[in-house]
């Protein structure tokens, strides 16, 4: 057997994940070396800050900031640096320079995507991005190669392992949002500004990149519809949990029919919804993550595990790097991206869904007639109405009794459901409309 030279590694970026990236790297050298067919060396891992704590012990001698030295002697360019530049900039020097890359940059393909897609196309380099979504779930690669001749109809999932913490806090210890985020920070899950987190868009770049790989169309970030997690109380979660439900963040991705035009389009988006307690989904807790694939020949799969953290991000980042490697010992073509069905991505009002309205009412006659009155002029039909004491409220100065209404809907096209809700708040028989959620996995 031919002895292939050194495969040479370049890591960008010394953080929690590129440092145990490094030093699982470092350890297990020669078990790597057994999988590839050649030694996978090191060169080094650029940083902006020398003297930086890390979370591993590693060779001083590997730091530089010169990254684009180590960029230029490298086969193989691992970014694990996060941000939009100079991390844009590295992969396209590195591609250029006839690097293959690995990345666990999801904000970067979620925006500069088609870009580093069609530049590694043009030069025969291979860019693999399995740590960009889910951490250590392997979700890229089944979608990528394994389900590339089956026709994937839908992808629910819970990809932002924060969020999951606060809600399923929230929901089994009945915290309020407040005190459950102020524990993820405390362990680590939230970051000082949680906005990336509980506003979704973190989430919602995961969604793109799934939507892009699943129905082979580009998903312009822009297209995810987007709604985060700050508007759900207690008392949402309370409710949700009484009528057997459990509240997720969840990205929703799918193929459907446009009802404008009755061709065939796809939708993504993220926003937090209900799903019954028997769905698997349900059971995802504390910060793990999970994705639901429904295809047409395969069936229902589902993906689960630690959706984060700097081992297990790692892991995804040291299989592409395998994968890489090997591709260099024995030769061939890179996997291009495939995104050439060219679907259109229709808006929100397109999809077909199930609301759950929780509405705060004045408790007199004929409030019900009014409301569902409401639900017929727009088309929309009712599946049930449960009803409960919520306390009251000041109007005019004197207390009014009032009560909740919880009216849960058939599926419907969202523009009608949200007409719909629209109208209520208009009534005058309802004091505010309390919740709108929908209703997924049904």
């Amino acid at each position: 057997m031919i002895e292939y030279r050194n495969v040479r590694v370049a890591l960008l970026g010394g953080g929690t994940v590129g440092a145990q990236v490094a030093r699982l790297l470092l350890e297990h050298k020669e078990e790597f070396a057994s999988r590839v067919g050649a030694s996978l060396e090191l060169t080094g891992i650029a940083v902006r800050n020398l003297d930086a704590a890390r979370s591993a012990d590693l060779p001083k001698e590997l730091f530089t900031t010169d990254a684009e030295s180590l960029i230029l002697g490298a086969d193989i360019v691992i970014e694990v640096m996060g941000g939009l530049e100079p991390a844009r900039s590295y992969i396209l020097q590195a591609i250029n320079s006839g690097a293959d890359v690995v990345t666990a940059n999801k904000a970067l393909l979620a925006t500069h995507g088609t870009e580093l897609f069609e530049a590694a196309e043009r030069v025969g380099a291979q860019l693999y991005f399995e740590a960009a979504v889910a951490g250590a779930i392997p979700i890229i690669r089944p979608l990528r190669e394994s389900l590339a001749g089956d026709r994937v109809k839908r992808i629910m999932g819970i990809v932002n392992g924060t969020t999951n913490y606060i809600l399923d806090k929230m929901d089994t210890e009945g915290a309020s949002f407040d005190d459950a985020l102020a524990v993820a920070t405390e362990l680590g899950y939230a970051e000082a500004d949680p906005t990336a987190d509980v506003d979704a868009f973190d989430a919602a770049q995961k969604a793109s990149i799934l939507a892009s790989l699943a129905f082979h169309t580009t998903i312009p970030l822009e297209s995810v519809h987007r709604e985060g997690i700050r508007a759900i109380s207690g008392k949402t979660v309370e409710l949700a949990k009484k009528a057997g439900y459990v509240v997720k963040l969840l990205a929703v991705c799918e193929r459907l029919t446009d009802p404008a035009t009755g061709e065939e389009g796809v939708s993504a988006r993220v926003y937090p919804a209900l799903i019954s307690r028997e769905h698997p989904l349900a059971a995802v807790h504390k910060a793990n993550n999970a994705v639901f694939v429904e295809a047409e020949a395969a069936g229902s799969l589902m993906f689960y595990g630690a959706g984060a953290g700097g081992p297990e991000t790692a892991s995804a980042v040291l299989g592409d790097l395998v994968s890489a490697a090997r591709r260099h010992v024995i030769g061939g073509p890179g996997l291009g991206a495939s995104t050439h069905a060219n679907l259109p991505v229709l808006p929100i009002s397109a999809i077909t869904t199930r609301y759950h309205v929780t509405l705060l009412v004045f408790d007199r006659p004929g409030v019900l007639a009014s409301v569902a009155e409401e639900f017929a002029k727009h088309g929309v039909s009712v599946e049930l109405v449960e009803q409960g004491t919520f306390g009251s409220e000041a109007v005019s100065g004197e207390a009014a009794p009032t009560a909740t209404l919880v009216i849960g809907t058939h599926a419907a096209l969202e523009s009608d459901l949200a007409a719909t809700v629209s109208a209520l708040a208009q009534l005058d028989a309802v004091s505010s409309v309390v919740s709108v959620l929908r209703v997924e996995g049904a």
